[in-house]
């Protein structure tokens, strides 16, 4: 009896986006990671109703339930308040979520257009663009952050300014290298020849050949937003208490620590969750995009 041949699906002359899915889902970390904030998204959107005690977000005090070990009842324990950990770990993904939004929404598209004008244009357009993110990013980013946080009241809107003021650079910088590539094509000089003004080769021909790196960029970055956020709220620059964010939770638990460590475990086990499901789903993004670096 022959053998049979199992083709790749390269072999088998399908779709890019075929292909680009076939490698995504070919890579177990990547389908991890995805699940993985598949249920991140699910618990912040509907923390009011998974949760068991949704009004221990707020400042409420239960002196009798101080400081329980995880049980049943509650599954993290309680902190030194007698609030439930688990619910004010799920409120805080989603504190830790909507500063992913507020900060990336913000950064990604002002750093791309950015870079783009300076990679396309040149000149002292180029020369002031990346002496402006030269300057950023010279700068220790915590340290800024932790200078504009101290001026600022500490809340999640504030804590968005901080980290978006540094965030743009490193967008910046990588949309300028790769549109400076890209702007030297031929296909680009043709598009320049026929007519194509600068909007249309920037945003129609420049721009989609950027998107793959800056999925995978924003992806990776996520986490790292995330972990920076929750060092300003250690720190106390951060979300103001008594609004659950993962960052001060830890803060308020090590002061217990090692008697009551579950005060501490849970919610940093938490941002170890959530920082690793984005770290594996850009692994993958990349992997799918066939990105280098």
């Amino acid at each position: 009896m022959a053998d049979i041949k199992m083709l790749d699906p390269a072999d088998r002359g399908l779709s890019a986006g075929y292909m680009m899915w076939y490698r995504f889902s070919r890579n177990p970390a990547a389908v991890i990671g995805t699940l993985i904030l598949l249920s991140v998204v699910i618990l912040a959107v509907f923390a009011p109703w998974l949760t068991p005690y949704p009004k221990h977000v707020g400042s409420i005090v239960d002196f009798k339930a101080r400081h329980l070990p995880p049980d049943a009842g509650h599954w993290f324990g309680t902190d030194k308040a007698g609030r439930d950990i688990f619910s004010r770990t799920v409120f805080g993904l989603r504190v830790s979520l909507l500063l992913v939004l507020g900060v990336l929404g913000i950064s990604v598209p002002v750093g791309t257009v950015l870079g783009l004008i300076a990679g396309y244009v040149g000149g002292w357009t180029e020369r002031l663009i990346s002496g402006l993110t030269n300057v950023m990013l010279a700068m220790p980013p915590l340290v800024m952050a932790l200078a504009v946080s101290n001026l600022l009241e500490p809340t999640l809107m504030n804590a968005m300014i901080a980290i978006t003021l540094l965030w743009w650079t490193w967008h910046a910088r990588l949309i300028y290298s790769v549109s400076k590539s890209i702007a030297s094509e031929d296909y680009i000089e043709a598009a320049r020849l026929a007519g194509a003004g600068p909007f249309h080769i920037l945003f129609r021909e420049i721009l989609p050949n950027c998107v793959a790196v800056i999925s995978v960029k924003t992806t990776l970055d996520a986490a790292f937003v995330i972990l920076f956020g929750a060092t300003l709220s250690f720190l106390g620059f951060g979300v103001k208490p008594p609004t659950p964010d993962l960052g001060s939770m830890v803060a308020d638990g090590r002061q217990f620590m090692p008697d009551f460590w579950w005060e501490v475990l849970c919610p940093g086990a938490a941002v170890l969750y959530v920082t690793l499901g984005f770290n594996l789903l850009g692994d993958g993004l990349r992997d799918m995009f066939d990105v280098e670096g």
